[in-house]
C-alpha cells in the first residue's frame, strides 16, 4: 500500500513515472483526493522549494520535480468537483514586454501551483495592457511579472502605472522578479514585493494574499 511519504519522495526525485503509480494506487484505494494533493503531492514540492532556497538543489532538478507533480495532480483534479479544489488566490505569471526569457516564470508557475494557488501563465513578451486585460478577464488576486533584461525592467514600472491609472491597484497585488531586479526598484515602481527566487516568491505571495 503506497502512502504520501513515498509519493512526497517520488515528487522529490523527479520520478514521473513512479508519482503517477503511487497516485493511481492511492486513488484507487479510496484515498482523499485533496490529502492525496497537500500530503503528497505539495508535502514533496514544499520540500523541493526548502532545499532550492538552500542551495540544495538547482533549477533543472526543480523542473523535474515540479512536473511530476504536475503529472500526480493532472490524475486527481478531474476527479474533483471545482469546488473542491481550493485556492489560495488566482495569479497571473508573465515575463514583461521585449524579454522573451521563460525558464524562471515557468518554475514559478509550476511552484505555485503546488503551492495551491490558480495560475494562469500568460507566456513571453506581455505588454502592460496585456497584463491588465488579463486581470479584468480572471479576475486575478496577484500579477507575478518576470524581467532577465535591464532594459524590458521598465515594462514593470509602466504595468504598475497603467494598473494605478485604470483604478485596479487596491485590487490586484504585484510582485516582481528576475536577475537584475532589487528591492530597492520594487519599492521605486510601487510594486507590492521583489523575490530573488520563485521558492521565495510562493513564499511571498502567500504572505501577501493571506493579508
Amino acid at each position: 500500500m503506497a502512502n504520501f511519504e513515498e509519493l512526497s519522495k517520488a515528487v522529490l526525485s523527479g520520478n514521473d513515472n513512479q508519482v503517477v503509480s503511487i497516485t493511481k494506487s492511492l486513488i484507487d484505494s479510496g484515498t482523499d483526493l485533496l490529502e492525496i494533493i497537500n500530503q503528497g503531492l505539495i508535502a514533496g514540492m514544499d520540500i523541493v522549494g526548502a532545499r532550492f532556497k538552500r542551495g540544495e538543489m538547482f533549477v533543472p532538478e526543480v523542473l523535474m520535480a515540479a512536473r511530476s507533480m504536475s503529472a500526480g495532480i493532472n490524475l486527481v483534479k478531474p476527479l474533483m468537483s471545482e469546488t473542491d479544489i481550493p485556492s489560495i488566490g488566482k495569479v497571473l505569471v508573465g515575463t514583461v514586454k521585449g524579454d522573451l526569457h521563460d525558464i524562471g516564470k515557468n518554475l514559478l508557475a509550476m511552484m505555485m501551483e503546488g503551492a495551491g494557488f490558480t495560475v494562469i501563465n500568460l507566456g513571453v513578451d506581455i505588454s502592460p495592457e496585456q497584463f491588465l486585460e488579463a486581470a479584468k478577464e480572471h479576475k486575478a488576486d496577484m500579477i507575478a511579472m518576470s524581467a532577465l533584461l535591464t532594459t524590458t525592467m521598465v515594462a514593470m514600472k509602466d504595468t504598475v502605472e497603467l494598473f494605478v491609472e485604470d483604478g485596479l491597484r487596491d485590487k490586484v497585488r504585484i510582485i516582481i522578479g528576475g536577475a537584475p531586479i532589487s528591492q530597492e526598484y520594487s519599492d521605486e515602481i510601487g510594486a507590492d514585493g521583489f523575490a530573488p527566487d520563485a521558492a521565495t516568491a510562493c513564499d511571498l505571495a502567500k504572505s501577501l494574499l493571506a493579508k
